[in-house]
């Protein structure tokens, strides 16, 4: 949408330990990214490097940025730039204008979004959701799709939502959330205790009788690969428990949104586990008191990182029917299908384009 445009947006991808800054042109990045140590502990110092930071970065351009655009956690009230009382950051306490300083200081408009509003308007508009389109039209199928469910899979259970090329920020700032649904498995627990990286650790800890606490992801995975020393089963049971839940989630979103599924973030490295037992719940039948069956989802699903299902999905099967006492013939779209697949862009690179474009329509609809 934005591949050609030559205005420049200055980006943030605002870690724990570290904040890289950056510039985006074109939905191109214009330079290497500058890394400095994130202050987490002592507003005013965070503020300054900041400050550094994108002072940095505006010292290696040739043309001035017209915004400011980044993720940063939550909570916070993103439409005004005010960030609350973050956990990993004790120095935010009673709402900081973020958004206003940063504003002030470098003269240009300044955008704030979660990681998993903006992972989802970067596939949208640059990353899967256009790509599966070009797929769809390459093969013939007239079928183009328009709304987005994106989830990452981190330290987290991350998501955003796209609807129609516009993202679902809600009216608290709270829209397209799944990480807060109930969890399948615990009702009494919130869907993110089963999604996260803390959760896989808990499932292989328990299923292998070990402490699993110093095991990262990758650890996990290398054991249900062979390629490390451990148990096996239980990392892949891990990674399906992962998956289960996530896809339980992902199915109370679709029959509200109706879209494509864009899964990233680090843990989704592991998808040859985590996708069979999200299609599982993808697939599901449900029942009525009367014994009636129906199925989880109105729509077919379809896993499009697998050939046969990709292929399957592409193909256009619309009919066209008669109108009565007419004569001439209309389309019938009698397939109702979506798909789930994983990003091509990365989570990081699809941060920071939908931080980009998000800057550029938002600057465009206010002219």
């Amino acid at each position: 949408m934005y591949q050609h445009d030559k205005r420049i947006v200055l980006t943030l991808d605002a870690g724990g330990t570290n904040f890289v800054f950056s510039a985006i042109q074109g939905c191109k990045e214009l330079l290497e990214p500058i890394h400095l140590a994130a202050v987490t502990d002592h507003t005013e110092k965070c503020l300054q490097v900041l400050v550094e930071g994108f002072s940095q970065v505006m010292d290696k351009l040739d043309e001035a940025p017209v915004a400011i655009s980044f993720a940063f956690p939550g909570p916070a009230d993103y439409e005004h730039g005010i960030i609350g009382d973050l956990p990993n950051f004790p120095s935010f306490r009673g709402g900081v204008a973020l958004g206003p300083f940063l504003a002030e200081k470098f003269g240009v408009p300044v955008f704030i979004n979660n990681d998993g509003n903006l992972f989802a308007y970067g596939e949208a508009l640059a990353g899967s959701l256009p790509a599966i389109n070009q797929q769809l039209k390459a093969h013939g199928c007239d079928r183009r799709y328009k709304n987005l469910i994106g989830v990452t899979l981190g330290t987290g259970f991350g998501a955003g939502v796209v609807i129609d090329g516009k993202l679902l920020t809600g009216d608290n700032g709270c829209g397209g959330d799944l990480w807060l649904m109930r969890n399948k498995r615990y009702p009494e627990l919130i869907a993110e205790e089963s999604v996260s990286i803390r959760a896989i650790r808990r499932v292989y800890g328990e299923l292998a009788q070990t402490d699993a606490s110093m095991l990262t992801p990758k650890d996990i995975f290398d054991i249900a690969e062979g390629a490390k020393t451990g148990n096996p089963s239980a990392a892949i049971a891990a990674f399906e428990a992962l998956g289960e839940m996530a896809g339980a989630a992902i199915v109370n979103a679709l029959n509200i949104v109706d879209g494509i599924v864009t899964i990233g973030g680090g843990v989704s490295g592991a998808a040859k586990y985590i996708m069979p037992r999200l299609m599982m719940e993808l697939k599901a039948q449900l029942k009525t008191f009367g014994g009636d069956s129906f199925p989880c989802l109105q729509m077919d699903a379809y896993n499009l990182t697998d050939q046969a299902e990709l292929t399957a999905f592409l193909e256009g099967k619309d009919l066209f029917v008669q109108v009565p006492m007419i004569g001439r013939q209309v389309r019938y779209v009698c397939e109702k299908k979506i798909g789930v697949t994983l990003s091509e862009l990365g989570a990081s690179r699809a941060i920071a384009l939908g931080a980009y474009t998000f800057a550029l329509a938002q600057l465009d609809n206010n002219r």
